[in-house]
């Protein structure tokens, strides 16, 4: 539109140029006509020059090759930007899990110590915040799980896009991506240590549960008292 509009004005520039010099009857000095048309095709030129100069001087430098290496940086960055997130996600939901088990463990264990001394009363409270305790860390591990999938997900796609970007000659944006899986990597790693860690004395508890359970039905049995039911939904496998 603009490019139109200064065509339009060229046009009427030499128009009224025309009749300028057709309706005067004095005949014009050539020098007078020179300088009208120097000064009418400069204001011309100076719009053109605003409307096209500026944008093929910049695609004069862009080439094939730099858009796509600027294209995989993006990319790169973009990709860098969802595995953070994701590791992020993973290792809190996993440090929510190990405290989870941990809570659960220091309950199991404190009913076994007190094994025979509480009162009815006292034992089925406790029983109920066990089975609660346990309703969380099942919670929490089907967290992880959901997680771990779209962290792994994540991996991939950095590894990917890692890819492209070194074929594409981006050598640095490569270099970056990879580099970010291995941290998200070894940070994942040592929150599963932890989560390993707590289900591994989780595992020992439950040994002890059951030695301990033992022992309290063999010694009621030779006291000659009545075995004291137990909720199945707490000797129940977690």
């Amino acid at each position: 539109m603009a490019a139109l509009r200064t065509g339009a004005a060229f046009l009427g520039f030499f128009r009224s140029s025309t009749r300028l010099l057709l309706s005067s009857r004095k005949p014009l000095k050539p020098g007078i006509w020179t300088k009208m048309l120097r000064s009418g095709v400069s204001s011309v030129a100076v719009g053109g020059a605003a409307l096209c100069a500026v944008p093929f001087r910049q695609a004069e430098n862009l080439s094939h090759d730099s858009l796509i290496r600027r294209a995989a940086s993006l990319v790169t960055d973009s990709s860098s930007t969802f595995l953070s997130q994701t590791t992020l996600a993973l290792i809190d939901a996993i440090t929510e899990y190990s405290k989870a088990v941990h809570t659960l463990i220091a309950l199991q264990r404190r009913y076994l110590t007190s094994l025979g001394k509480l009162t009815p009363a006292e034992e089925d409270t406790i029983w109920q915040v066990i089975i609660g305790q346990r309703t969380e860390v099942n919670d929490r591990q089907e967290e992880c799980k959901r997680f771990e999938s779209t962290w792994v997900t994540a991996v991939r796609l950095c590894e990917t896009v890692a890819e492209a970007a070194y074929t594409s000659g981006a050598e640095h944006a490569s270099i970056t991506a990879r580099t970010n899986i291995q941290v998200a990597q070894t940070q994942v790693d040592e929150a599963r240590k932890l989560s390993r860690d707590a289900d591994q004395k989780l595992a020992e508890t439950k040994v002890m549960e059951i030695e301990r359970m033992a022992q309290y039905a063999a010694s009621m049995e030779s006291s000659g008292g009545e075995e004291e039911d137990i909720p199945d939904a707490y000797l129940r496998e977690d």
